[in-house]
């Protein structure tokens, strides 16, 4: 795909939207879709490469960050590097201490995991939004989308992962009857009123993974159009706004992983809580 300002304004945005995505097309069996079409016909179980191999890529260097500086780790003077991860561990202790009030020693690891992963996915956000789909388009790769959490199947995909230890904790924390009289008792704690209550929390609790997931994609995919609607700008136009846009989204991208980290929290703390 060419520069933004020499093709249709609609192909480049459509382009930059559409994920690298494998799947069994029902005319051309096993293949890598070429048009958002062809993907939209391999249904749902097609995956999206980029987003996978993105993703995973993160959470390697993320385990591999950490493990390196943990193994170099020096009670003297610390490093740039040691710093900012002792920094990024206190700041996720504090969290989970203030949020978190029952005793779980997979919190603070998850917490931990899910702030610094999904920062580093959003943080991909920052490299120019041509730079990477034009080298692996010079490969042979025509779609490539790098920011995982731009994609919806990602984001639910975190969120259903947090949502399934949620109802873990639920029921071998409370029993399913304890969980049962918690749906069924809440607000109002009356038998007359247990249709209601059941009404009520069951939302309140199948809510929960899509508040995660929609206003991580919301926030991340809206970034991204921006992104994209700024490079079909005139060469000038595109350093003044790109990068005074860039700089304001380094606090988006920090936000939106700490919203989802501190959300993520407060639900599995109510799974621990008896009522």
């Amino acid at each position: 795909m060419a520069a933004g300002n020499e093709v249709a304004p609609t192909e480049y945005i459509q382009h930059h939207l559409q994920n690298l995505t494998f799947g069994l097309h029902p005319e051309n069996g096993w293949s890598i879709a070429q048009t958002a079409e062809q993907a939209s016909d391999m249904g749902f179980w097609a995956i999206h490469l980029d987003t996978m191999g993105w993703s995973i890529a993160m959470g390697f260097l993320f385990i591999w960050l950490f493990r390196k500086v943990g193994n170099a780790a020096t009670t003297g003077v610390p490093g740039v590097l040691q710093s900012i991860v002792e920094v990024t561990f206190e700041f996720i202790e504090n969290l989970t201490r203030s949020t978190f009030h029952s005793v779980n020693p997979i919190i603070g690891p998850l917490a931990l995991t899910l702030f610094v992963w999904i920062l580093m996915m959003n943080t991909l956000k920052i490299i120019p939004v041509d730079y990477l789909p034009g080298v692996f388009e010079k490969v042979g790769v025509e779609q490539m989308k790098i920011v995982p959490t731009t994609d919806m199947n990602a984001t639910f995909g975190m969120a259903l992962g947090v949502f399934i230890l949620v109802l873990y904790y639920n029921f071998k924390i409370k029993g399913p009857g304890g969980f049962a009289r918690e749906l069924s008792l809440k607000p109002f704690n009356h038998w007359a009123l247990i249709p209601f209550n059941l009404l009520l929390e069951v939302v309140a609790l199948l809510v929960q993974p899509f508040s995660l997931a929609m206003r991580l994609f919301g926030n991340m995919f809206a970034g991204e159009v921006i992104f994209i609607l700024i490079a079909l700008l005139p060469f000038w136009a595109i350093w003044l706004l790109d990068v005074p846009w860039a700089i304001f989204h380094l606090l988006i991208i920090t936000l939106q992983a700490f919203i989802f980290t501190v959300l993520s929290v407060v639900y599995l703390n109510a799974a621990h809580e008896r009522h």
